[in-house]
């Protein structure tokens, strides 16, 4: 009730606050109340879900907000994108980054980058698109926020010359028109300025003169037209592009000297658009240019493939030596000279050879028939593949002798019902005189090419085949990784070859092909794998043997493998005392049961009653303690191989989870600081009740600090509880580890680093001193487009070869471990080279003085000087300091009256020498106006030295309703 009365109490207040208060105060008490908040719900614990921010870093032009309200990164070509997902919510979320080719209706990548930072150097421009964060820790919905990156580039740009010629209405003239198209890549797209010489044309300008974009070009290109070229059209054109020096793209530009001489190119070959050579052969294809003002480029290409690696190239001619059948294809020649179309000539280059010569039998087709029948009709066919395929010849011969053409023995060429360029002989009215041996011959009549022959038997023991499959292998049954032979027994004469394929399947043959041939009928499949399991389909084939209907057989194949199992390892938390039951299933395996179950302890032996076959194993474990504790394993077998089941079985607490999202943890006190760990205990009513923890600490690289013993009451699921770590020295980072203990014993660890963090609350440090001891630099930013940058140093990281007589050895604190921001001078540094850093933004308007510290040592010190840039404006300079100031630090107060939202910027310019290092420290931002006198750096609070757990008080709301009360006054 009384935290419900608190609620109502601070809900007014706000109410009050809409019509008195402003702006600043509403803020401001906001940001307290949300502070609050989380107090008075811990009784219902702190798990949250995810919650995802995405922050950018890296080499960003700009982060912008489109006009459809969402992110947009822009980044140019080859620089390095960095994106950072910020999360809340307990458990600690986990990452996952990925992308999408532009728009939401794209499906994932699916390769994923799981860490909260995305880094990719050097972008390209394919890489652009839409990046998702997904934060996700089981509670709730996962959190997904997208930031469309916008890859910037600017290629070279192309002018290409082309003219038409046409007659003008009512003149006996010719108009010659010239057009200049300048096309360029871009992003974003590009502005086009057109020069003749050294004067810009404009589209109005000139009569003679039309400049526009053609349709569907999306501002990729512009056209110069030149109307009825006149005598001074002959000039010098130049197409510069530009995209506005955006991310610091510059301008590119292409010239052309347009003369009463430019012409597009000509070409013509020595050879025919077709030749056919001998394998061996060396041959050379010369490409003459016959035209083209600029001279044009002659570029050979081939398709499919690349050149051979026997070709050379000398200008136009193109030598291809020992020439192969493999190197036959097309070969291009073109000629580019940017004026007109590119010229192309082609060859169509043919290799002869020959290979695969086979042969059919057809009996009499219309009637039906598929055996050999004397009285019927009867064709023998003969195939070769050639190249080029329709200069093969074919030769018939008849028992060794050529057979002889008459009206009952006929030859045909090209027979309509077969592959192209197929010879058949056809017998009419087959009589037993017929029968022989035929024989086919194909060749190249006067080429180097070896013939190739086939032989044919007619007679009455000429027969179809049939087809089997042997008894007994109907079925084959292997185990995955050994050889499998399939068979299928074929009976005729000739015997045709069998193709295998796959039928409850598709899918191909391990080899890739979808068939497989074989002689013998035989199928060997070595290393099989249990996708290979299935039916297999044996049948004949329709050449070298009888052209009918494949007969065809059937062969089942099982591969046996080794059982999978679940579950592959399982923890498993009780409280001493209670029972748990273990299950191994198995999933898959052939045979699909198990055979036998071996149960172990820690390596021995458990005995289990026996059971029916089935396809899990159980093991109870009747009481859990710290002798029934430990791995349990559970080894099934189907008779073909073993897979395993591991428990492990405990009653050891969970690790505590760290909680991530305590506001400002850090609390520094002079050159210690102090941290507040919070976290949640994991499943805590899984086992029995947590009684304390033990907490270790170490220094990073260093030995550890002595434990300590934190004592807990009643530990609830969600619940949140705090330590305070003290007396820990800035800026180090320590290691801690936290162990849960019960009256089992030690539970699981937890392990985190804890980093010193300014104690300041982002984006809005008025009032708060920036002493640098954090990476993250208070939010400060470098500069991307000066010329070096500040430098993050303390007494302990300095280079000790560093230039003497000039810089600081420690921070304004005089402690070695201390932070401060510098220049370095030295090489490669040159005069009046800039280095820039640059505040948050702080988006409010007042009268505020920045206060600092500065270091300006040595004979060689430039500048120093203070900058204000209001957001859309160019920055301003409130303070420069110039030359040596002594070796020492030294305080400045520079009151700045900002007219919108503002950030401060440090550049440090670059003196004469080396001996010119300039740095600064302890920066703060106050509102109000400057002290007339030096003021000592505030106090940091000293806070309490013991360590416990602390307690949420009620009677917080006291003060704090007042605190409240006064402010919204």
């Amino acid at each position: 009730m009384l935290s419900g009365l608190f609620l109502e109490v601070v809900l007014g207040l706000f109410f009050f606050a809409g019509y008195e208060a402003s702006a600043l105060k509403m803020e401001t008490i906001w940001v307290l109340f949300l502070s609050l908040v989380p107090v008075y719900t811990r009784g219902q614990g702190v798990y949250a879900p995810a919650q995802a921010q995405i922050i950018h870093a890296g080499q960003a032009c700009v982060v912008k907000e489109d006009n459809i309200s969402e992110r947009v990164y822009t980044i140019r070509e080859g620089d390095t994108l960095v994106l950072q997902c910020l999360v809340t919510g307990h458990p600690r979320p986990q990452v996952r980054w990925t992308k999408t080719a532009g728009s939401a209706s794209d499906k994932f990548q699916e390769t994923s980058v799981f860490n909260e930072t995305l880094r990719i150097e050097k972008i390209q421009r394919l890489q652009g698109g839409r990046y998702y964060c997904k934060a996700e820790n089981g509670v709730g919905v996962p959190a997904i926020k997208s930031i469309r990156v916008d890859v910037q580039y600017l290629d070279e740009p192309i002018l290409t010359v082309h003219q038409t010629i046409s007659d003008v209405r009512g003149s006996f003239y010719q108009e010659k028109t010239v057009f200049l198209r300048c096309t360029v890549n871009s992003n974003p797209p590009a502005r086009f300025i057109w020069r003749r010489g050294s004067e810009t044309l404009s589209h109005s300008q000139d009569n003679g003169v039309d400049i526009y974009e053609p349709l569907y070009t999306q501002g990729e290109t512009k056209v110069l037209k030149l109307k009825n070229l006149r005598p001074q059209d002959y000039a010098s054109y130049t197409c510069q592009v530009s995209v506005r020096n955006v991310c610091g793209i510059p301008d590119k530009s292409i010239t052309f000297e347009l003369t009463n001489t430019t012409a597009p190119p000509a070409l013509k070959l020595s050879v025919n658009e077709t030749l056919v050579v001998n394998p061996g052969d060396n041959v050379t294809i010369q490409c003459l240019l016959t035209g083209g003002d600029p001279l044009p480029q002659v570029v050979w290409s081939h398709s499919p493939g690349p050149m051979p690696r026997n070709s050379l190239i000398q200008g136009g001619n193109l030598t291809i030596w020992s020439i192969r059948a493999e190197d036959s294809g097309y070969y291009n020649c073109t000629a580019i000279n940017n004026v007109g179309n590119p010229a192309k000539k082609t060859v169509n280059l043919l290799v002869r050879s020959m290979r695969n010569v086979t042969f059919q039998i057809t009996p009499d087709v219309i009637k039906e028939s598929e055996t050999i029948q004397l009285g019927q009709d009867l064709k023998l066919s003969c195939h070769v593949d050639a190249v080029p395929q329709e200069k093969v010849f074919y030769f018939w011969y008849k028992n060794g002798k050529l057979a002889k053409i008459s009206d009952r023995l006929v030859v045909i060429r090209n027979d309509p019902e077969l592959p192209p360029v197929t010879s058949s002989l056809e017998i009419i009215d087959l009589r037993f005189t017929d029968y022989g041996t035929y024989l086919c011959v194909a060749s190249f009549q006067g080429a180097p090419i070896p013939d190739l022959s086939v032989e044919v038997n007619i007679s009455s023991e000429t027969v179809p085949p049939s087809i089997m499959v042997p008894k007994g292998q109907s079925t084959i049954t292997v185990r995955e990784g050994s050889r499998a032979e399939l068979q299928c027994e074929v009976r005729g004469k000739p015997k045709p070859p069998i193709l295998w394929s796959r039928v409850d399947k598709e899918a191909p043959m391990p080899s890739g092909a979808m068939t497989v041939e074989t002689s013998d009928g035989k199928l060997h499949l070595e290393k099989v794998t249990r996708e290979l399991s299935g039916t297999y389909k044996c049948q004949t084939a329709r050449y070298n043997g009888f052209n009918i209907r494949p007969r065809e057989a059937l062969v089942q194949l099982n591969v046996q493998f080794p059982p999978v199992v679940e579950p592959i390892f399982q923890d498993i938390r009780q409280a001493i005392g209670r029972s748990v039951t273990l299950r191994c299933t198995m999933l898959k395996g052939s045979p699909m049961k198990v055979a036998t179950a071996v149960w172990r302890f820690n390596g021995s032996l458990l005995t289990v009653p026996p059971t029916e076959q089935q396809d899990f194993s159980e093991y109870k474990v009747d009481s859990v303690s710290r002798e029934t504790s430990g791995n349990y394993e559970c080894s099934i077998s189907n008779d073909v191989g073993v897979a395993t089941c591991l428990f492990q079985v405990s009653a050891k607490a969970y690790n505590p989870e760290f909680y991530y999202d305590t506001p400002n943890p850090t609390r520094k006190q002079s050159k210690n600081y102090s941290y507040v760990l919070q976290w949640t205990q994991k499943e805590p009513d899984a086992v029995d009740p947590i009684l304390s923890y033990r907490l270790d600490v170490r220094q990073m690289n260093h030995r550890d600090l002595p434990p300590k013993s934190i004592s807990v009451r009643k530990v609830e699921k969600g619940m949140l509880q705090e330590y305070l770590l003290t007396d820990l020295k800035v800026p180090l980072s320590y290691e801690v580890r936290l162990t849960p203990l019960t009256r089992f014993g030690s539970g699981d660890m937890a392990t985190r680093t804890i980093h010193y963090i300014e104690p300041i609350s982002y984006p809005n440090p008025l009032g708060n001193t920036c002493h640098f001891e954090d990476e993250k630099i208070c939010g400060y930013t470098q500069d991307t487009t000066d010329n070096f940058d500040w430098i993050r140093q303390s007494g302990l990281t300095h280079d000790p070869k560093r230039s003497a007589n000039t810089g600081p050895t420690m921070d304004f604190s005089g402690t070695p471990e201390g932070y401060y921001m510098f220049i370095e001078a030295s090489a490669p540094r040159v005069k009046n080279d800039k280095a820039r850093l640059i505040s948050p933004m702080y988006n409010m308007t007042a009268r505020f003085c920045v206060s600092f510290y500065y270091h300006m040592y040595g004979k060689h010190i430039g500048s120093l000087n203070l900058l204000v840039h209001v957001k859309n404006k160019q920055p301003t300079q409130a303070l420069s300091l110039k030359g040596d100031k002594g070796n020492a630090w030294q305080q400045a107060h520079v009151p700045i009256n900002p007219a919108g939202p503002f950030q401060i910027i440090f550049e440090g310019v670059r003196g004469t020498g080396s001996e010119g290092d300039i740095a600064i420290d302890d920066v703060t931002l106050k509102k109000g106006d400057c002290p007339r006198k030096p003021v000592v750096p505030d106090k940091a609070v000293v806070l309490p030295e013991n360590g416990a757990i602390t307690q949420d008080k009620f009677p917080l709301c006291g003060p704090l309703l007042f605190f409240l009360f006064v402010l919204l006054r």
